[in-house]
């Protein structure tokens, strides 16, 4: 029987640098939300590709950033974290000259790291191949790498040459999960990540980072549709009013689009309740951190 490889990737970066959107073209659909606000992902999401070669566990992980509040400490910790329990690193950075603070603070932590570190460019979309070639020649003269790939998440291009770069490094090793698992979160938190999503991509700027979502029930009847009543956390009275919007419209607009996801996610019909609730200041509050599910023993 042949030998097949296995291990785990963790995928960092600073905030919004598509982290997210290469894991779900890795695996080959979307499980982690994507915005274009940073600090989308909150905790460490872990995903699962299988092929004929191996199995890939991959951890997708808050962004590096400078923590304001106890919520972003939790997530740079769940980052950080991440890094020494790979068997393989990806660093996700965009097509730029420029290395800034964030950038030089992560090469410091992946310098100690004695995995192999494969240095991916995103975004290369959006530049000449002579200015990637040199966001590429910025970031050799940083550190040294295993491995330089240069990718486009959001549309998928480059996916595939890294799925291989990966197994080239992966140890040889038993499967950790089935065959056809595609990630081990539970199915109330994808919907809840779901929901959140879609009031990160509608809202004004000044919420999204206060937005928390619980799902309150989720239970399916005999005819085989989910009733899900779910809650959108906000920090302040004048939030509430905005995400409800005029005559609701902006709440009823959040749940068409998330029941839309997340019937494709069930392939059954889903009926969404959402209220929106206010909890000042939650995000620097250890009790609603954890309720929210924002806690070591209970990452996504």
């Amino acid at each position: 029987m042949e030998n097949k490889k296995s291990g785990f990737v963790s995928i960092i970066g600073r905030p919004n640098v598509g982290k997210s959107t290469l894991m779900n073209h890795l695996i080959g659909q979307k499980i982690a939300i994507t915005s274009n606000k940073p600090q989308t992902t909150r905790t460490r999401i872990r995903t699962v590709y299988t092929d004929s070669r191996g199995q890939i566990v991959f951890l997708d992980t808050p962004g590096i950033h400078k923590a304001k509040n106890k919520l972003g400490e939790y997530m740079v910790e769940t980052a950080e974290k991440a890094v020494y329990e790979a068997d393989v690193i990806l660093w996700i950075v965009e097509p730029t000259t420029y290395i800034g603070q964030g950038e030089m603070i992560i090469s410091e932590s992946l310098k100690k790291a004695k995995q192999p570190v494969i240095l991916v460019i995103n975004k290369i979309d959006t530049v000449t191949k002579e200015q990637a070639a040199e966001a590429e020649e910025a970031y050799r003269k940083v550190m040294d790498y295993t491995a330089v790939m240069r990718v486009c998440a959001l549309r998928g291009t480059g996916a595939k040459d890294v799925l291989d770069r990966i197994f080239e490094y992966l140890p040889e090793g038993p499967f950790y999960y089935d065959e056809d698992t595609v990630t081990d979160q539970p199915m109330r938190q994808i919907a809840a990540e779901i929901i959140r999503e879609k009031a990160l991509r509608l809202l004004s700027d000044e919420i999204p980072h206060g937005v928390a979502v619980t799902i309150d029930k989720m239970k399916q009847r005999k005819d085989l549709i989910w009733d899900i009543d779910a809650s959108v956390i906000c920090e302040r009275e004048s939030h509430k009013g905005i995400i409800i919007g005029k005559g609701g419209q902006m709440l009823k607009k959040i749940g068409i689009q998330a029941r839309q996801d997340i019937e494709k996610m069930l392939e059954d019909q889903v009926n969404l309740k959402l209220w929106v609730k206010v909890r000042e200041n939650w995000r620097d509050s250890d009790l609603y951190m954890k309720n929210f599910g924002y806690h070591e023993n209970n990452e996504l």
